[in-house]
């Protein structure tokens, strides 16, 4: 695989770009503009990549697929565990729907979210990209040359674009449109943590290894044995007035702890889950959020990537594979399309409908879990069908991409 220059060579009027935050989309971006044969620096405000930061995540076939034209799919893999199967489930223990991954592709695979943060960023490196840490951006001005992105340390930086990878709080996104939307509360407060392998859990119902449980009713829980036997879950605590991330700091775990396991009670199996969860590990995730319609993706010479512009709960599952795959149509246009404002065109109208339709679908399962829907569980068709979409989907980079996005 030719990682430097790519196919077409109509770049060359864009040959620099700066890409914003250094999490998911940001490192992947910066890895497919340089196949496209644009040079990129990602800039973090963090000052080192994120360590420690963010629960766990899945990684979906499609998302390891677009990892895969940039070459970064192997170092991902080696960080995660594979999980193909899925179980949907009630509170009760009963299973009503089961998945086993399609045999044809590559099985999803989980990871805490640093783990993923890490890999991608030693990869870029390693490739040759260029991170500037601790750099806040606060303000973008275009310029006769490009355009200037100023962050909080008093530095600046100029080149031909500026991208914003820079999640669900983007700042580039109220730079673009000052009356851009902000993230959406779906509801519920996430939470997860680790329960003992010798749990008991066996007895009561099954978990199948490489498999993701989905359990709904009265509350949700989703679970699954991790690679070291323990029990990996993630849960919601509905509420209508959620309190902030300082807020949510400032009560104990063990407070938390008990708040769940009174919701929990008499569910199967996640009373029992609970109850094998020491408080001090209880990962408290926050909001579950999601982003809506955004009207504005790009203006001038700047433009949204991954969660900045198209964030869908973590109901969705898609999240990160989302954000990869743009990244890698959006330097697909830009190397095919004689000028940006053309390839921001032509990544909009291929992206939009995909990411706003899973987003949709995601918001519907956050008012199942939030209680906010008369349905115990959401309405799925066979699994097959309902995965194949996501998970086939494939950014065609060795195609050519036309002025109107085909």
């Amino acid at each position: 695989m030719d990682l430097n220059g790519g196919l077409g060579g109509h770049g060359a009027r864009t040959r620099t770009a700066l890409v914003i935050g250094g999490g998911v989309a940001g490192p992947v971006t910066a890895l497919a503009l340089r196949r496209a044969g644009i040079t990129a620096t990602v800039y973090e405000a963090y000052p080192t990549a994120a360590d420690g930061v963010g629960a766990w995540l899945g990684l979906a076939p499609n998302g390891l697929a677009a990892l895969a034209t940039v070459g970064a799919d192997a170092a991902v893999r080696a960080v995660g565990e594979p999980v193909p199967g899925m179980v949907m489930a009630d509170g009760a223990g009963n299973h009503f729907t089961r998945f086993d991954g399609f045999p044809e592709l590559p099985p999803t695979m989980t990871m805490p979210r640093d783990r993923l943060f890490r890999a991608l960023a030693d990869h870029a490196a390693g490739e040759g990209i260029r991170f500037e840490y601790g750099k806040r951006l606060v303000d973008a001005k275009e310029t006769p040359e490009g355009v200037t992105a100023h962050f909080a340390d008093g530095t600046s930086a100029t080149a031909d674009l500026l991208i914003g990878a820079d999640g669900i709080r983007s700042t580039l996104r109220t730079v673009i449109d000052a009356q851009a939307p902000a993230p959406e509360y779906g509801g519920v407060l996430s939470f997860g943590g680790y329960a003992a392998a010798d749990c008991g859990i066996d007895a009561e119902v099954e978990v199948k290894p490489g498999t993701m449980y989905f359990a709904f009713g009265r509350a949700f829980m989703g679970y699954w044995r991790g690679a070291d036997g323990r029990l990996i879950w993630f849960a919601g605590l509905p509420t209508d007035t959620p309190p902030s991330q300082d807020e949510l700091a400032r009560v104990p775990t063990t407070e938390w702890m008990s708040r769940l396991r009174d919701l929990y009670t008499g569910h199967v199996p996640g009373e029992l889950l609970l109850r094998h969860t020491d408080p001090d590990a209880l990962m408290v995730v926050g909001q579950m959020e999601q982003m809506p319609s955004v009207p504005h993706w790009h203006r001038g010479r700047m433009v949204l990537v991954g969660d900045a512009v198209h964030a869908p709960s973590s109901s969705s599952g898609q999240g990160a594979s989302l954000a990869m795959e743009s990244a890698v149509e959006l330097a697909r246009c830009l190397r095919d399309l004689p000028t940006h404002r053309e390839a921001f065109a032509a990544y909009e109208a291929l992206r939009r409908p995909r990411v706003e339709a899973i987003g949709q679908n995601a918001a519907a399962v956050n008012k199942v879990k939030a209680g906010k829907s008369a349905a115990p569980a959401p309405a799925i068709g066979a699994p097959e069908e309902m995965f194949r979409a996501l998970h086939f989907h494939r950014i065609a980079w060795e195609e050519t991409v036309t002025t109107d996005g085909r």
